[in-house]
């Protein structure tokens, strides 16, 4: 995407396909992150409605238990790691189970990054039987594909074999506004973005940074993941209270960046992906 020429202000919601009108600012556990009950359902207060379970025990889950009533006004999205039938039937059991609730609204294939991967899930017996009957059955309300894999993602997408995309998408990796969001955009498919902070390497200064640089807080990385229109749902995912209340200060100031600081973070972005390490 080119260097913006004017102050822009991100929409603040959106409908996400079939399932309904979306704060685009979501909330996910990783597993190990810390985030009480209490926690998450304080960001539900604020406005947060799109939750993604990492699939263990914890205050999300107990969260969504708890909402009783209001539950058909948030998105639960859990990530299945099962590519076979049986499993996937094992794994959507579970999960329902721990959540409390007859349904999830979205069930993504986690960590999908081989296409050999995800011919056995269409295969005869694969996961993607389990997930069409559990739609059917109403237990699952749509299915979508996580993946770091940007042409995996591209193709899944052109195959029209999934409602949604979940793709990494920060400062520092921005290689899906080329390869996916235009193919996403073409397919009508929402996307998910995660890894906003680049694991938290977007908040630490570089080598390279120039004079007097200060590196953004967390609000404005997921500023930048918002401010493009491609993007349906930034996912944060802080870790206890403090950083969940930084996080959700976005809200409070919910705007787009000058020219020169979306240019800035793109160059922050860029030196980041220099020195970081980790994925292309």
């Amino acid at each position: 995407m080119p260097a913006r020429e004017s102050v822009e202000k991100p929409a603040r919601f959106t409908q996400l396909g079939t399932l309904g009108r979306v704060c685009r600012l979501g909330l996910a556990t990783r597993g190990d992150t810390r985030l009480e009950a209490t926690d998450v359902l304080e960001a539900f207060r604020r406005g947060i409605n799109y939750f993604n379970w990492c699939g263990q025990a914890d205050g999300l889950s107990a969260a969504i238990r708890r909402l009783g009533p209001v539950r058909r006004q948030v998105l639960v999205a859990v990530q299945l790691a099962a590519r076979d039938g049986a499993g996937a039937r094992a794994e959507l059991d579970s999960y329902l189970g721990e959540l409390g609730t007859e349904y999830v609204d979205v069930v993504t294939y986690y960590w999908l990054e081989h296409e050999d991967e995800w011919n056995v899930i269409r295969a005869r017996g694969g996961a993607g039987e389990v997930l069409a009957a559990a739609e059917l059955e109403g237990r699952v309300r749509a299915v979508g594909v996580t993946t770091h894999q940007r042409p995996l993602a591209a193709k899944i997408a052109r195959s029209h074999g999934v409602d949604l995309l979940m793709v990494r998408y920060n400062a520092a990796h921005r290689g899906a506004e080329d390869e996916v969001f235009p193919i996403a955009a073409e397919c009508e498919l929402p996307v998910v973005a995660y890894t906003c902070l680049r694991w938290g390497a977007l908040l630490e200064s570089t080598c390279d940074d120039p004079p007097g640089f200060v590196p953004p807080r967390a609000p404005d990385c997921y500023r930048f993941v918002l401010s493009d229109p491609r993007v349906s749902v930034a996912i944060m995912a802080p870790n206890g209270r403090a950083e969940l209340e930084e996080d959700l200060s976005l809200l409070e100031d919910w705007r787009g960046f000058s020219a020169a600081e979306y240019d800035a973070l793109r160059a922050h972005g860029d030196r980041v992906h220099r020195h970081a390490g980790g994925f292309p």
